[in-house]
């Protein structure tokens, strides 16, 4: 890909509502797109800085999660890029910490990053 863009995969298995671990690295998730089918949920995110712990991904201004809201199959998901900067291991949720949906098939997201450059 150009202009220092990357993809890469990650699936949320049938019956279950939490995809693996992947590494984005020095790499900062910008985009998100959807599935052919979903199973209509939000999206949220955990996030790790060693594969192995896992942590609810929120928003230090009002202890949020960060979240897709309602999206639909097959689209392009613009993502905050500042939201993940810090971000080296990433897991996307089907719903909420609170209320997480299982999905009906495997589902498969093209997670979309781009190089970061910090400037001073």
């Amino acid at each position: 890909m150009g202009r220092n863009t990357s993809s890469l995969t990650a699936t949320i298995t049938s019956g279950t509502s939490l995809s693996a671990g992947v590494f984005v690295g020095d790499k900062v998730p910008t985009a998100l797109v959807m599935p052919a089918a979903w199973t209509a949920a939000d999206i949220t995110f955990q996030v790790s800085d060693d594969n192995v712990t896992w942590y609810d991904l929120l928003q230090a201004s009002n202890g949020l999660e960060v979240k897709v809201t309602s999206p639909a199959a097959a689209q392009w998901l613009q993502l905050d890029p500042s939201d993940f900067v810090s971000v080296t291991y990433l897991k996307i949720r089907s719903g909420v910490t609170a209320l997480a949906v299982n999905q009906g098939a495997d589902r498969t997201f093209k997670l979309v990053s781009r190089k970061y450059y910090a400037f001073d």
